[in-house]
């Protein structure tokens, strides 16, 4: 086999319909557009969602809510999730590399939910007032 002589399967490659091209071809004349018509024009046909001139639905329906741009930088870990880590010293590049947070994360915030018991010292990472509590009755502390 050589680069040159390699062909399409039979049958997988076919001729592209030329329309409009005379009586004898079976698509003359109006080409398959059938008979005048806004369909039949080049470059006219409605807009996606037009409905005839009817309000559209996309425009009837009432706008609602938000998503925010920034949610994607901002995670959370909870304080079962440094319980498990066990870590001493526990700052934004350790919990990337225990894959706790994604690698886009900017700012991270410690939640109160399950327990800790060991001491853990948090730099670069910001809590709720309740599960700052709870790591400083631990032993732990904030830099």
């Amino acid at each position: 086999m050589q680069l040159n002589n390699i062909k399409p399967a039979s049958g997988s490659k076919h001729a592209k319909r030329r329309v409009g091209r005379g009586i004898g071809s079976g698509i003359g004349k109006t080409a398959g557009r059938g008979h005048k018509g806004q369909k039949s024009r080049s470059g006219g046909y409605h807009k996606v969602g037009f409905e005839g001139g009817q309000m559209p639905l996309q425009r009837r329906l009432p706008k609602r809510g938000f998503k925010s741009m920034t949610l994607k930088y901002n995670a959370e870990v909870t304080l079962a999730d440094l319980e498990v880590l066990g870590a001493d010293e526990v700052d934004m590049l350790t919990l990337k590399h225990a894959g706790l947070i994604g690698q886009m994360t900017k700012v991270v915030k410690v939640i109160n939910t399950g327990a800790i018991t060991r001491k853990v010292k948090l730099s670069g990472v910001g809590a709720t007032a309740a599960a700052k509590a709870a790591i400083e009755a631990a032993g732990g502390s904030f830099a």
